[in-house]
Order: structure tokens, then C-alpha cells, then sequence
């Protein structure tokens, strides 16, 4: 049986492929490990200037794919793929990738209004793109949120800057908005004086704004008043609670009523007779 050789020019391009592939390998992870080094150290730089956090990380972000998209191009192109070629099909193919990827090109630009005109940053809680919740982090195509109960909410840019943002934490200070009824029966100086009281003891409460007292609405039930004092943003959910137990104890104590929707319901019962002669 004769000896089969493989020849000697298929042995040096198996070897000088492979080479190409090892070589392309470590471009891909070395690259991105210099990547990661070049991005922490623009961190730290970024820091350093007391640059502020949401625009560290969309920058940080920005950079990271913008290297690796330049290591992607080097791994390609040591693999013996013309990347000029390649760029020049993908910029012929432009026009259907910017329709097809219309929705993250649109986000990307929001992202960038995003980190220049600055309507919420990283630990803001913010109503926006239906959700609401604290600011994590401000990506490239999206912003994260986390809700009061942790969960982890992602939302495209471009949906929250296409509506309304709610910014609850931009200024230091927030009004409670409390609504108390009471009966019609009940003395309205008196009512006055214990919700004055109330919000008097409560250390929370900011003089300035003045708190705001005030009967509001002759409901069909109750005397309505309304309890806005104003207290600091970090605050006001312990102060909403507190002063919500507070009106509820300090009413049943000073026999405030606090009514609630009822119907009254009248049976008449007609004799026989009256029957006989309304017939």
C-alpha cells in the first residue's frame, strides 16, 4: 500500500490559516481586555474631573463599542477578509440598515439630548415612557430604572423623550396633598385646629412654604379639607404616612367623624285597603 503525502503547499496554507486564526483569537480577547483597561482608566480620568456620573457612563459606554467595533474590524481583517471590502458593501447596504434599525438609531440620538440637556441623572426618581422609577443607569439605546419594589426596568430613549418626563426628585422640596372629611354635623373651627395641630407636631414639616389649610369641597357625605404641608423630597412618603395614622387617631379621639359613602334604604308598607282603592 503506497504512503499518501499530503502535499507540501496544502501542509503551509492549513499552517498559515491556522496561524491567521490563532492570531485572530488573540487580537479579539487581548483587544477587548485593553478595551475594558482603556474604558476603567477613562473612568477613573472622568471622576477625577468631577465629571457627572450620567455622562460617565454614556461615555464610557459609547467608547466601549466604538473599540470594539475597531477590534471586531482588526479580527476580520487578520483573517484575511478585506474589511475594506466589507465596509464599502456594508455602506452600500446603509440605507436598509438605517430603516431596519430606525428604532435604535432613534434611541442612540435620544440618548445623546439625553446626556446634553440633562432632565434627569443617575439616582433621580422619574416618571417617563409609562414607567416610573430610580435612574440606575443612562445607555447608549436605553435608560435603567429601578421601581420602588427592585425590579429592574429598561426603557428605549426614545420612548421617554417621545412623552412626558417627570423629574420628582429635580428640586429639594415637595408638597403632601392629604385630603380629611369630616361630618356636617361636625365643628369646622375644630377641625381646623386639630389638623393645624397635627402638622404643627410633626418635625418634618418645613415652615417655609407655609402649610396650607383648608376646607376644599361640600361633598355629599363630607366636609372635605385639604392638608398641604410642604417637607423635604427624601421625606415625604414617612410624612404622608405618619400624618395619614395621625388625622385618623387624633379624629377618633376628639370625636371627629369621618364619614364614608352609605345609602340609606326606606321599605313603606301599603295595607290592603290602600291597595284596593289607589286600584
Amino acid at each position: 500500500m503506497e504512503n499518501f503525502e499530503i502535499p507540501s503547499d496544502t501542509v503551509d496554507l492549513v499552517t498559515q490559516f491556522g496561524y491567521q486564526i490563532i492570531a485572530a483569537v488573540l487580537i479579539f480577547f487581548i483587544g477587548r481586555w485593553i478595551a475594558k483597561l482603556l474604558v476603567n482608566f477613562a473612568k477613573k480620568l472622568m471622576a477625577k474631573a468631577a465629571v457627572e456620573d450620567t455622562l460617565q457612563r454614556f461615555l464610557a459606554n459609547l467608547m466601549y463599542a466604538v473599540l470594539m467595533a475597531a477590534i471586531v474590524i482588526a479580527t476580520i481583517n487578520q483573517l484575511g477578509v478585506q474589511t475594506t471590502s466589507l465596509l464599502a458593501v456594508v455602506g452600500a447596504a446603509g440605507l436598509a440598515i438605517g430603516l431596519a434599525l430606525q428604532g435604535s438609531l432613534a434611541s442612540f440620538a435620544s440618548g445623546v439630548m439625553i446626556v446634553a440637556f440633562r432632565p434627569y441623572k443617575v439616582g433621580d426618581f422619574i416618571e417617563a415612557g409609562g414607567v416610573s422609577g430610580t435612574v440606575v443607569e443612562v445607555q447608549i439605546f436605553t435608560t435603567v430604572l429601578n421601581s420602588p419594589d427592585n425590579k429592574k426596568i429598561i426603557v428605549p430613549n426614545a420612548q421617554i423623550m417621545a412623552g412626558t418626563i417627570v423629574n420628582i426628585s429635580a428640586n429639594p422640596t415637595r408638597r403632601l396633598d392629604l385630603v380629611a372629611g369630616c361630618g356636617y354635623d361636625d365643628d369646622l373651627d375644630k377641625v381646623r385646629q386639630v389638623l393645624e395641630g397635627i402638622v404643627a407636631a410633626d418635625d418634618r414639616v418645613l415652615a417655609d412654604p407655609e402649610p396650607t389649610i383648608a376646607v376644599a369641597e361640600l361633598g355629599d357625605s363630607s366636609v372635605n379639607f385639604v392638608v398641604r404641608p410642604w417637607v423635604n423630597a427624601a421625606d415625604y412618603w414617612p410624612t404622608h404616612f405618619a400624618m395619614t395614622e395621625a388625622i385618623k387617631k387624633r379624629f377618633d379621639e376628639e370625636g371627629i367623624s369621618i364619614p364614608y359613602p352609605q345609602q340609606d334604604v326606606h321599605m313603606y308598607r301599603h295595607s290592603t285597603e290602600d291597595q284596593v282603592t289607589s286600584g
